[in-house]
């Protein structure tokens, strides 16, 4: 099972106990420092908070992950920020929450399911969504939530192999939700990360939904612009796990497609498929490009110095 154990590295344990990312000396001493990492996200994925239908259990957790994450880590190494974790299935707490929180100093995003018991894109999340542009903060959506579906759309797979690549199809499927119910026309300024779905798909995606639109335009009139152009505007994807095609040269032509500005390194430490940054990339980029990847992109999403 993929959870055995812990999802993790079997060098990610911390010597004086605990499970894999819990210890700040440990995860210091292996992946920030060794790997001269400036910044890092820190991206809980503790299920109660984001999908729990015991409500105020749910706001509980959620309050006690994101001070947790401020006394455990960002208090104590500046290199780390925090997410703001709330409870999506009552955007009323969940936006108590984000005003909690915001401008803080070390709360940088909001985090809660991408399999929600509705698709992202209803007006039931759009209160959350006001909140977080109005405080400048990007969502940044792991994929997560046990809404009661399978994660692809052709029923429950018989292994984790299915299981893990079905994850960006679940994501295809939030994308055009936010696109296609109008949550950035509302909303221009608010940024979409995509955590851990891969990103070669969302060229193909943009392309799909431009070339239906002009078919169904009727029925979205709120959408003043194609497709591809929220998705070019508000939409951003991390790099892990990265789409290697056999030969590395067209997965910079990708990029390409996507846009050099629209994707942000991530290591995905200390799960047991985490990147290590000075391995990744294996073909020739300009000293621009590579700035770009691994901390332009990111820091002008953040608002980082």
């Amino acid at each position: 099972p993929k959870a055995t154990p812990a999802l993790s590295r079997g060098d990610s344990w911390p010597p004086e106990g605990g499970p894999p990312g819990s210890s700040l000396r440990f995860m210091q001493e292996q992946h920030l420092d060794a790997l001269g990492i400036t910044t890092g996200m820190l991206q809980p994925l503790f299920p109660v908070g984001m999908d729990e239908r015991n409500l105020d259990f749910a706001h509980a957790v959620c309050r006690a992950v994101n001070d947790w994450q401020v006394d455990a880590f960002t208090s104590q190494d500046s290199r780390l920020k925090a997410n703001i974790v709330v409870a999506c299935n009552d955007p009323e707490g969940a936006v108590r929450e984000i005003e909690r929180c915001a401008g803080d100093g070390h709360h940088v995003q909001v985090s809660f399911a991408t399999r929600a018991v509705e698709p992202l894109g209803s007006r039931r999340f759009w209160p959350i969504y006001e909140a977080a542009e109005r405080h400048g903060l990007p969502l940044g959506l792991h994929s997560v939530g046990t809404n009661g579906h399978a994660v692809g759309a052709g029923g429950w797979p018989s292994f984790y192999f299915e299981e893990h690549q079905s994850v960006s199809v679940s994501l295809h499927a939030m994308v055009a939700s936010m696109v296609l119910e109008g949550v950035f026309e509302q909303f221009p300024k608010l940024k979409l990360i995509v955590i851990e779905g891969g990103f070669a798909w969302l060229a193909s995606l943009a392309w799909r939904l431009d070339d239906l639109w002009p078919k169904f335009r009727a029925e979205v009139p709120h959408l003043k612009h194609p497709p591809s152009f929220y998705i070019r505007r508000n939409v951003y994807c991390t790099t892990q796990p990265m789409d290697e095609p056999p030969m590395q040269r067209d997965l910079k032509t990708v990029l390409d497609w996507i846009g050099w500005d629209r994707v942000l390194f991530a290591t995905d430490y200390p799960h047991w498929d985490s990147d290590d940054p000075r391995y990744v990339f294996k073909f020739p980029m300009s000293e621009e490009q590579r700035t770009m990847l691994f901390s332009g992109n990111a820091k002008n999403v953040f608002g980082l110095g």
